[in-house]
């Protein structure tokens, strides 16, 4: 698995606030970079992948480590 580039800490926050923020983050990244979403919100499992999908981006999976549940993301455009 890519190591990520940078980290999205969203802990705490409700969805749809992390996908926003993967929304706003992403465009200013270079194509193919992953970005790591800290997301202890339930939802989140199911709002990331699926806006992955509808917005052409890739989702790599769900990590969970000490930091809580974590959602890595790739930038495909």
């Amino acid at each position: 698995m890519t190591a990520p580039a940078e980290i999205l800490d969203c802990r705490g926050q409700r969805c749809p606030l992390p996908v926003i923020a993967v929304a706003r983050r992403l465009p200013e990244l270079p194509v193919g970079t992953v970005v790591r979403v800290l997301a202890d919100d339930p939802a989140a499992a199911v709002d990331l992948p699926a806006w992955c999908r509808m917005r052409g981006q890739e989702f790599l999976g769900t990590i969970t480590g000490t930091d809580g549940p974590a959602f890595d993301v790739r930038r495909r455009h």
